[in-house]
């Protein structure tokens, strides 16, 4: 078909070197998001971390206040091993209100993983949750 002198359009190798632009630049992007999401679930961990150790202060507290020997909770949580935190599997019940209802996975009653992939262990006898890996 011919074109009269007035009409205006983008022609296939146009389009096409717009194509690969876009392309480069979300190669480009890529990288930078993954490090925000990376970024996020650190300070999601983080956070939750300090939510506990702070219930678990909490917990002594109130057990000495209370009349009774200061102690720690014995557990954490009343979930079984290999849960993974959600609505229904709140973890942390025993020292955060209401629990945490994603990103943490319980191994067993010492050891839970979290949102960044960090393997944290409590000690009741202590009542120290510390990272260990």
């Amino acid at each position: 078909m011919r074109r009269n002198g007035n009409e205006r359009g983008f022609t296939l190798i146009e389009l096409i070197i717009i194509i690969v632009v876009l392309g480069l630049l979300s190669m480009a992007a890529f990288p930078i998001y993954q490090d925000l999401t990376s970024d996020a679930d650190d300070s999601a961990e983080k956070t939750v971390v300090g939510h506990v150790l702070t219930g678990i202060s909490l917990y002594f507290v109130n057990s000495a206040k209370s009349g009774g020997t200061p102690s720690y909770p014995s557990e954490l949580d009343s979930e079984g091993n290999n849960k993974e935190a959600s609505e229904a599997n709140p973890l942390f019940t025993n020292v955060i209100q209401g629990g945490v209802t994603e990103g943490w996975i319980k191994q067993n009653s010492t050891k839970y993983i979290g949102p960044a992939g960090n393997i944290y262990e409590y000690s009741s006898v202590t009542g120290t949750f510390t990272l260990k890996g």
